[in-house]
């Protein structure tokens, strides 16, 4: 299969499909969309920027067109065919928008609820009836306990990034939500990871399901320079100024651990006259939504988020990603970088990695089985960092090994000429 036409979708949605330049379906695209269209429950393991999206919109939008199933054809009041389930606001808007882009040509109605803003509107477009229904938890819950929404009529229910669902604590009201669902109806999961608790709430949701999996995190990152930076904790704001100057990074992506890290780091930028804006989920929706929207269009060249915040955010042109401070895990790190070199263009990942960091950044290369290239060339290279392979493993005592272990050799700090830039296309 080599483009969306032998999918057998329905002419209208091919249409828009060509509307938005796609030609050819994804990996994910393909394993997914021919068991979705004969009704198949789907279990699906795929990053953000693999299209998963698309994977499920297509054949949602493909049945409801094509096959009424004995309900109305016309949107009925506070009863969706359809329920799409997201972790975060920003991912809910993003599906609410790719379903009404891929529907174009089509008489469907699609609304986002999700908290944060006002109800009102929601609830009047809830009673004016709608087919397909995008929602965060909380909100859909809050709508149904006022009796705005029933769930009795749902044909498809998708829950989409179910493991950053549970991790955010969301596990009571999936279950709450699922409840009121016939039990008559296709579901489909998507998720990044499949840790017990995903696979679990899987074998609650699902009947006989189809699982389909994207490229794993190894192949995904090896579209992405990398590099890392030792540098010293009370020097990274500094450094990260020095880089901003290069203007050959246009559009940037910033990570930190915390909200207040975030907002930390943003001013710093604003200060040094970058525009820039910080995103977490402490800020208002309309601020959130603001700050993205300059983002896309280019008003403001720094965003810096958190990893729950930036969660499902799919920004076309992001040329780096920097990695202010480390992630916990590692597969928030494959995450984020993930959110350059999209769609075959070029991308660069930065880390700065500081004493205590050094096992994480470990972790890091053990799980995408390749070590971090270093750049040593910056003003606040730190040596006593790069060549200490015992940094930021912690003795009993809270203190950090400075002794290599028997038999470790210590790590030399590559020095590159300069810091990566885009050369082309990915392969």
């Amino acid at each position: 299969m080599t483009d969306f036409s032998g999918l057998e979708l329905a002419q209208p949605i091919l249409r828009a499909i060509a509307d938005e330049g796609y030609t050819t379906p994804t990996p994910i695209q393909q394993k997914s969309i021919p068991s979705l269209l004969q009704g198949r429950d789907l279990l699906g393991v795929a990053q953000t920027g693999t299209g998963k999206t698309a994977a499920f919109a297509l054949p949602l939008l493909h049945y409801l067109e094509e096959n009424t199933a004995g309900a109305p054809r016309k949107a009925q009041h506070r009863q969706p065919r359809a329920l799409i389930l997201a972790p975060t606001r920003e991912l809910a808007s993003q599906i609410g928008d790719s379903l009404r882009s891929y529907g174009r040509h089509l008489r469907l109605r699609t609304t986002t609820v999700f908290g944060g803003t006002s109800i009102r509107p929601q609830i009047r477009a809830l009673n004016q009836g709608v087919h397909v229904l995008v929602a965060t938890p909380g909100r859909l819950l809050d709508l149904m306990n006022q009796g705005y929404v029933r769930l009795d009529a749902i044909e498809v229910f998708i829950l989409d990034e179910a493991d950053r669902m549970l991790d955010m604590g969301f596990s009571p009201d999936v279950k709450r939500i699922s409840a009121k669902l016939p039990s008559r109806r296709q579901t489909v999961m998507f998720s990044a990871t499949m840790p017990k608790s995903v696979q679990g709430l899987a074998n609650g949701l699902l009947r006989d399901p189809v699982r389909v999996e994207a490229a794993p995190a190894a192949t995904t990152v090896e579209k992405v320079q990398q590099q890392v930076l030792f540098v010293a904790k009370d020097k990274k704001r500094a450094l990260l100024g020095e880089l901003l100057n290069d203007q050959g990074i246009e559009r940037v992506l910033i990570f930190t651990r915390t909200k207040h890290g975030a907002n930390r780091v943003a001013k710093h930028l604003h200060q040094a006259g970058i525009q820039a804006d910080a995103i977490h989920g402490n800020k208002a929706q309309n601020a959130r939504q603001r700050a993205l929207a300059s983002f896309r269009s280019g008003r403001i060249r720094a965003l810096v988020a958190t990893d729950i915040a930036a969660r499902g955010i799919d920004v076309e042109g992001v040329t780096h990603v920097i990695n202010f401070e480390m992630p916990n895990d590692p597969e928030s790190y494959v995450h984020r970088i993930g959110r350059t070199a999209r769609a075959g263009a070029a991308g660069i990942a930065i880390s700065f990695c500081d004493h205590d960091e050094r096992g994480a950044l470990r972790d890091i290369e053990k799980t995408i089985r390749q070590s971090l290239p270093v750049f040593a060339d910056h003003p606040y290279h730190a040596a006593e960092i790069a060549n200490d392979p015992g940094a930021g493993k912690r003795r009993p005592g809270g203190r950090a090994s400075h002794k290599n272990r028997p038999g470790q050799r210590r790590r030399k700090a590559q020095r590159p000429q300069r810091l990566a830039r885009p050369t082309g296309e990915a392969a």
